[in-house]
């Protein structure tokens, strides 16, 4: 399993969930099973719902009767539960970001090392591809990707540099397309840079945060009273999400009181302080280095009786 994707922060997230042995509970991030295997090692009569979009995570199922694996993105949570006569889940886990296996298969297209693809579809059955976008979409399209996605300094140059360089010949290889963008790559900082410009490609592709969005928001009706929410963020976006949404209960952190001065929220932060790998953890898998943990718990709903 750790060959496709090495688990991060395993035993916190464990210890997050909170697991009750016949409680019911969610991996929407299945990938090598590292997470689901641990989950179910907690399990009693209970049950496990794992997601997973990418048909080379669907190789990897265990078999467990406990589990139910359902190839679809997690945007579609209720749906996928109600479809298998669930109608409340105690926990939910959700390792966010782009598994080991795709950054180690080069066809897959999600790194700029190499002459691979321009792909970074998560979902292979998507229609649109990352070569796509840079194919087709308007320089405020591109400018608009670059800045919000991947908070590009140069946005602007960098999509006109894009739209220049497809008069002549489409984009078709990441290394085709570094070549062509080199100008406004910075010295000494080219690694940096390009991984801003991957992920911001690689969000529009998968439509990552707005699946993400859809998926929290779902966790309110789906989730019982002390159910936890348990998710791992790879950069300041995701993050900045799953913050204001749990201490908030939206997604752009405004705060809203009730008349005691408590705020309104379906979530409490269990956690104040993000929750990062140890440097042991580091040392056995470095691209665990950016992930930040937060757990919370769902908050029974208040009425007037």
């Amino acid at each position: 399993m750790t060959t496709y994707h090495t688990p991060v922060l395993l035993h916190e997230c464990i210890e997050g969930l909170n697991i009750r042995p016949n409680g019911v509970y969610v991996d929407v991030t299945f990938g090598g099973g590292g997470h689901s295997g641990e989950i179910l090692n907690h399990l009693d009569k209970g049950k496990l719902i794992a997601f997973d979009q990418d048909m080379d995570a669907s190789e990897n199922q265990l078999d467990d009767s406990r589990l139910v694996f359902c190839k679809g993105n997690f945007r579609f949570l209720k749906n996928f539960l109600k479809y298998n006569g669930i109608k409340k889940i105690d926990g939910l886990l959700a390792d966010l970001g782009v598994s080991s296996h795709h950054f180690d298969t080069p066809d897959r297209g999600f790194t700029f090392q190499g002459n691979s693809p321009l792909d970074m579809r998560m979902n292979q059955s998507a229609k649109i591809t990352a070569g796509d976008l840079l194919n087709t979409y308007s320089p405020d399209q591109l400018r608009r990707v670059f800045r919000e996605y991947g908070e590009v300094d140069n946005a602007g140059k960098l999509a006109s540099m894009i739209v220049s360089g497809r008069s002549t010949t489409n984009y078709t290889s990441s290394s085709q397309f570094v070549d062509a963008i080199l100008p406004c790559i910075p010295r000494g900082a080219e690694n940096k840079y390009l991984a801003k410009v991957y992920q911001a490609l690689r969000i529009e592709v998968n439509h990552e945060l707005e699946s993400l969005k859809s998926m929290l928001h779902q966790c309110i009706d789906a989730m019982n009273p002390g159910g936890r929410l348990v998710v791992i963020t790879y950069h300041s976006l995701e993050d900045r999400i799953v913050k204001n949404f749990t201490k908030t209960g939206n997604f752009e952190g405004k705060v809203e009181k009730d008349f005691f001065g408590n705020v309104i929220s379906p979530f409490k932060p269990l956690n104040n302080k993000v929750i990062v790998p140890l440097e042991e953890e580091l040392n056995r898998n470095s691209r665990a280095r950016s992930a930040k943990l937060r757990i919370s718990e769902r908050i029974p709903v208040k009425t007037n009786a």
